[in-house]
């Protein structure tokens, strides 16, 4: 019980940690964004290119997430009760869950970037 909510701890730090960094890039990038919702560029374009940017930051983060969970299930194998070290289910259903946890993190701050006024995002600053 006690590893189980340590690992919803971690998701929730995980979560609110991805959302901070793509609110911040939002944010940081309003003026872009209004431009091009200026020049004609339609919502679904904008929570396309910000999702796709933090989908491929959580690619990344997968795989190298993988290849070092692979890595290390030798050292901590005596630590794992009724699951082999490579059981393919388990890493697939984690997977899983941390890719669709982190892109609803990511989802909500590109949602709120396909709301940007392009008048108010070019006056700001």
């Amino acid at each position: 019980m006690l590893a189980g909510a340590f690992a919803l701890s971690a998701l929730m730090l995980a979560v609110a940690g991805i959302y901070g960094v793509m609110a911040y890039g939002v944010a940081q990038r309003t003026r872009e964004i209004g431009v091009r919702m200026a020049l004609g560029a339609r919502p679904w374009d904008v929570l396309g290119l910000i999702l796709g940017q933090g989908l491929r930051t959580i690619l990344i983060g997968i795989v190298v997430g993988a290849a070092g969970a692979l890595a290390i299930t030798r050292a901590i194998q005596s630590l794992l009760f009724g699951v082999e070290p490579t059981d393919p289910l388990t890493f697939v259903a984690v997977t899983a869950l941390l890719a669709t946890v982190a892109t609803l993190a990511c989802y909500i701050p590109a949602r709120r970037a396909t709301r940007i006024s392009p008048t108010q995002a070019l006056r700001a600053d």
